[in-house]
């Protein structure tokens, strides 16, 4: 095994407090209420863009949103210092149980977490089998054009250099769904690492949310860590094909991420915790996750319970139509529906 060390943002680190801005114009329209919450880095560009849109609609709700990573906003949930938290890793029972109230998980939206690298002189976007993406995080394929790697990607010119991993090193929901792909695919690596926010990687050096393994990758050569799909987009990192279970090589695009819930639709939960990685879909792009927010079912202060049930709504009906433009793709409209349902729970 090699040496983990850590690798600093270089002072990219996102704003510790994303103000979602949705303030008041003025007193007209009623007393202000602020809603305060925190967790993903995966959904703050998509968060950030649905609050400018609502903040037209409702100039008298503000939202604070701390993007902290899944794991500190699972136990800022559970402390209750924030009005609602947000997750691409649903709860685990025990968790659950360490309060009296009840949680909902609503999913908000769908992502991917993609193979983002660095790799000079390769156009070509690489291919990369389940084997592959599990060797590499492993420590057992320590270079380009090892076997495992040249044979899903004929005729593109692989170096011999030695592959450079990063990994999260803060409690994220981007690595729950990373390794709970990989527990999925490889008994190796579910006896070896296992799944959750935050794991303990056999290789590679870590880095700091999302922006931190962007920054990481982007200029180190030679270089793999694992993105959410519109971080990787939009800081433009190649990101290559990941090979599903029907041994199609599939991309992470709207299509291709809809699909894998699509999978997923007749098997649904009543609480909405599923994983939806790995699929049995031949479109399927199989990274793939929810996003959920994590909202008491009870909240004693009236006004804050009108405010986020009209956020939800909203987000599963009209702001569902703003999710390509980040790269997200929008729930399936038997989902959402369900999860409008659920949101009538919120008292």
């Amino acid at each position: 095994m090699g040496a983990r060390t850590s690798v600093s943002n270089s002072g990219s680190t996102p704003p510790i407090l994303l103000s979602l801005a949705l303030v008041a114009f003025g007193a007209a329209t009623g007393a202000t209420v602020t809603l305060t919450s925190a967790g993903s880095t995966f959904i703050y560009p998509m968060l950030g863009k649905w609050s400018t849109e609502y903040r037209k609609l409702h100039p008298d709700v503000q939202i604070s949103y701390e993007p902290i990573g899944s794991g500190k906003g699972i136990a800022r949930t559970l402390a209750g210092t924030v009005d609602f938290g947000a997750s691409d890793g649903p709860m685990s029972d025990a968790q659950l149980r360490q309060t009296e109230r009840k949680i909902l998980h609503i999913p908000i939206v769908l992502g991917a977490v993609v193979p983002a690298y660095t790799l000079p002189g390769v156009a070509q976007e690489v291919r990369f089998t389940p084997a592959a993406l599990a060797g590499i995080f492993l420590g057992t394929i320590k270079r380009w054009d090892d076997p495992e790697l040249t044979r899903a990607n004929p005729g593109v010119h692989l170096p011999g250099n030695k592959i450079d991993v990063v990994f999260r090193t803060d409690s994220s929901g981007t690595t729950y769904v990373w390794t709970d792909y990989l527990s999925k695919i490889g008994p190796e690596w579910s006896k070896r690492v296992g799944k959750g926010t935050s794991v303990s990687f056999p290789v590679g050096t870590g880095a700091q949310f999302n922006e931190g393994v962007q920054e990481a990758v982007k200029r180190r050569p030679f270089a793999i860590g694992y993105l959410e799909v519109t971080y990787a987009v939009q800081g433009k990192v190649q990101h290559g094909f990941v090979q599903n279970s029907s041994g199609a090589f599939v991309q992470a695009n709207n299509a291709s991420i809809t699909a894998a819930a699509a999978a997923f639709a007749n098997d649904m939960p009543e609480d909405f915790r599923i994983s939806i990685a790995n699929p049995r879909a031949s479109d399927a792009y199989p990274i793939s996750s929810f996003t959920w927010l994590l909202v008491p079912a009870r909240i004693a202060d009236g006004s804050k319970s009108k405010a986020i049930v009209g956020f939800l709504r909203w987000v599963l009906t009209d702001g569902q139509k703003l999710a390509p433009s980040l790269d997200y793709s929008p729930l399936p409209g038997a989902i959402a529906s369900r999860a409008l349902k659920a949101i009538d729970q919120i008292q």
